[in-house]
């Protein structure tokens, strides 16, 4: 009970200033470039979202960042790639929460742990304060992972 009003408490706390504090424009661009670049490497599609905090409904319903990752990943449409390989790095900054969604293909190639490793490398990086480099990082590992299994097709 106390866990919950606590993290109530933290998403009243987290604003939209707080992304904008984490995620200043040029780093903001910066990490959009990196994804262009990863892009360019592989047939995969990679996406961020960012949120700062969740309502309170949501919050006293008890959905988690995994739970509310899956839902931004079916409303962005991730999992509409030809080759059902997208993959959505989302963030939830009242709870500090990473997590990755792979589409089936991506999900099939690259092993739970090795996406797990780069969500906690990337939250324990967030806990210290390091938004923008360790966002970079963590879009260059996911470009390693997908480089090998989805090679770039030449565009027209």
């Amino acid at each position: 009970m106390k866990r919950s009003i606590l993290r109530l408490a933290r998403h009243l706390l987290t604003d939209r200033s707080a992304v904008r504090r984490a995620f200043p424009p040029g780093g903001l661009d910066r990490i959009e470039q990196r994804v262009a670049a990863a892009e360019q490497r592989h047939g995969a599609e990679i996406r961020i979202a960012i949120e700062h905090s969740l309502g309170p409904g949501r919050i006293v319903s008890g959905i988690g960042a995994r739970e509310r990752a899956l839902e931004v990943f079916a409303s962005l449409r991730v999992w509409d790639t030809e080759a059902n390989n997208g993959v959505l790095l989302y963030l939830l900054l009242a709870d500090h929460a990473v997590e990755i969604v792979a589409d089936r293909a991506a999900a099939a190639a690259v092993a739970k742990h090795q996406w797990q490793a780069i969500a906690d490398a990337l939250a324990a990086r967030f806990a210290r304060g390091d938004f923008v480099d360790a966002t970079i990082e963590a879009v260059e590992a996911i470009d390693a992972l997908l480089a090998p299994l989805f090679p770039a097709t030449p565009r027209d």
